[in-house]
């Protein structure tokens, strides 16, 4: 099962968060039919939007990571509630690129780094937070550390990995956010950084094992961590009948009726679970005629 787990240090000077994203992963794998490259871009996205949305807090509020880099990809997009559910896609799922030379698949090409990251907050205000910054590389944890550094003033430490296996399924998926509260030490500093770096990387880690609390334990190493929550999330798209007609309803009576006379009807597609909508003739008709007469 898929877990996060929020922690602390004992001494109050950093705030962590690890995530385990294997089953969630596949999940989108298989909806979207992504190739490697695709699935390991699109999971790194989902893992990172699931820790930054859990720490909203906010009932219904949300978060969506938006990654546009220039790269045959296209946009890698994950939307996350505030519990860390989260749901995404990719433009080009079906992108394959050569390995890298050191044999490992090449996110950053595929995603590209002539573009940005943008990260959008919606806490059930009148208007959403935006912060958007340049991308570095391209291979999402880099770029995401830079985000919180520019965007927030908070310095982090962000890995994220999707490890695919020969069959192209999902092996092992997850990651972790680091970051130091106010008036951290140097020498705090350098006991986090000296952690990162004996852990490894992060796919090697949850290969041996997935859960969230053990790979922070491994990264805090020098750390006595306090766990202050851990919940399961899932891959969960908020798609309805309802929520698809609005946005028939929103293209006006007009266009509904010119849809329902040339179409016959029509589909949508919900872009993060693939599940399709149709609507009739003559309900295209019914809902050009509720705007028309103002009918709930």
């Amino acid at each position: 099962m898929d877990r996060l787990v929020r922690a602390i240090t004992a001494d109050g000077m950093v705030q962590a968060v690890a995530v385990t994203t294997r089953a969630l992963t596949e999940r989108a794998r298989q909806i979207h039919k992504t190739l490697p490259v695709g699935t390991a871009a699109l999971g790194r996205t989902l893992a990172a939007a699931s820790m930054m949305g859990n720490a909203l807090k906010d009932s219904g509020a949300s978060l969506t990571l938006q990654i546009k880099g220039g790269g045959p990809l296209g946009t890698v997009m994950a939307v996350s509630d505030n519990e860390g559910n989260v749901r995404g896609y990719v433009t080009n799922p079906q992108v394959d690129l050569p390995l890298r030379p050191d044999g490992k698949l090449d996110v950053g090409a595929a995603v590209g780094s002539e573009g940005t990251l943008t990260v959008i907050k919606d806490l059930n205000m009148k208007e959403p937070y935006i912060g958007s910054v340049e991308l570095l590389g391209g291979e999402i944890a880099e770029d995401l550390a830079a985000y919180f550094v520019e965007s927030e003033q908070i310095p982090t430490a962000c890995a994220l990995g999707v490890l695919v296996d020969r069959d192209q399924s999902v092996r092992a998926a997850g990651g972790y956010i680091i970051q130091l509260l106010p008036d951290a030490s140097e020498d705090v500093i350098g006991r986090v950084e000296g952690g990162v770096l004996s852990a490894g990387p992060v796919t090697k880690l949850l290969e041996r094992d997935d859960d969230p609390e053990h790979l922070l334990q491994a990264v805090l190493s020098d750390f006595t961590i306090e766990t202050l929550e851990t919940v399961p999330i899932a891959y969960r798209c908020y798609c309805s009948q309802e929520r698809v007609e609005q946005v028939l309803i929103s293209c006006g009576p007009a266009e509904l009726r010119e849809m329902a006379a040339r179409q016959r009807g029509c589909e949508l597609l919900c872009q993060f679970c693939d599940k399709v909508y149709r609507f009739t003739e003559k309900e295209l008709q019914d809902l050009a005629d509720r705007l028309e007469t103002g009918a709930p």
